[in-house]
């Protein structure tokens, strides 16, 4: 029996698993509101207290920050986790924490056809590394290499390196978003996040007056990435500043996620995770995400033969957990 989480600050996903081969077997599996606890160890205790699992042989746990040393701080959450206090709390030895796109990568040899939308057929080599963007809340980076039959997933924190223009469009992004914040980041506009500040950006042109309507959903005031989103993509009648917005959103998507794939030679793939490519698919297939991924100069070439899929498994980073957690397992090591 091995314990899986996937820890984010949303919401939190747990599972146990059994079984003697990758991936291993869902035992059961619980969702819980993050914000509602004080830490991993009080949502842990609730759900093995109704589980009844018996005895835990190992565990792992993916969260949304970088691990260092054996500890995390959850974006966008007080929580502070450390394997050594779960380890106790579990009573478990073989325990270890991993970043949560690290986990999407190592999901990603056992993702079935179903679970994958091909944006780039391309021609990919067995052997070759796999990346991964994940575009929600934030922006999250990793990726896989290979050796033989095994693999070893990495994680990345390149969503936090410099954004870098590729048009005179994105310059003014640029210059609008450094006023604003100092440093500009990947994340900063090529997320949740920076979907709303593309979408100010574009409205403070002063390009789009008569395009300002969705801001009286009362859902804007709360979340307004899914009301952009939503405008943006009406068959009926599209926002044009959303649409706009969203078109250079996918734009910066795709210039990042070959800045990645370039950085980590993936010759296996690029993979797409995160809340946000599965609902703008249709969006994601047009012609604008793939002309910015291989819009790389010399290697341009390349970057057409790398293939690009969109995850459409909602549970690929607690699946990739479960897969670690079996893997160290078998392993027999102590990775705290």
């Amino acid at each position: 029996m091995i314990l899986a989480g996937d820890i984010g600050g949303t919401k939190t996903a747990l599972g146990l698993y059994t079984g003697t081969s990758i991936p291993p077997q869902a035992f059961c599996e619980e969702v819980f509101s993050s914000p509602r606890y004080e830490n991993l160890e009080e949502i842990t205790s609730e759900f093995l207290s109704r589980a009844r699992p018996g005895p835990i042989e190992a565990a792992c746990f993916a969260v949304a920050g970088p691990i260092i040393d054996g500890s995390a701080s959850v974006t966008n959450l007080s929580w502070h986790v450390r394997s050594s206090s779960l380890a106790a709390h579990l009573d478990i030895t073989e325990i270890k924490l991993i970043n949560d796109v690290q986990a999407v990568a190592s999901s990603i040899p056992f993702l079935g056809r179903k679970e994958l939308r091909v944006l780039n057929i391309g021609n990919p080599t067995a052997e070759g590394t796999a990346a991964v963007v994940a575009a929600g809340t934030g922006l999250g980076e990793g990726f896989l290499t290979r050796d033989g039959a095994d693999f070893q997933s990495h994680p990345s924190e390149g969503g936090h390196a410099d954004f870098g223009p590729a048009n005179e469009e994105q310059s003014g992004l640029l210059l609008f978003m450094r006023r604003k914040t100092g440093h500009v980041s990947w994340e900063a506009v090529c997320s949740g996040i920076g979907i709303y500040n593309i979408y100010q950006y574009l409205k403070s042109t002063g390009d789009y007056e008569d395009a300002l309507g969705i801001e009286k959903d009362p859902a804007f005031a709360g979340d307004p990435t899914p009301v952009i989103t939503g405008a943006a993509l009406a068959q009926d009648a599209p926002n044009r500043l959303c649409a706009d917005t969203l078109g250079m959103f996918i734009s910066i998507l795709g210039a990042e996620s070959g800045n990645l794939a370039l950085k980590t030679m993936a010759t296996g793939g690029l993979y797409l995770g995160g809340g946000i490519p599965p609902r703008i698919l249709n969006a994601l297939e047009g012609k604008a995400f793939m002309k910015a991924f291989t819009a790389k100069g010399r290697l341009s070439g390349m970057m057409n033969q790398i293939p690009v899929y969109v995850i459409l498994n909602p549970g690929a980073a607690l699946l990739g957990a479960s897969i670690e957690a079996f893997r160290m397992l078998k392993r027999g090591t102590n990775d705290r």
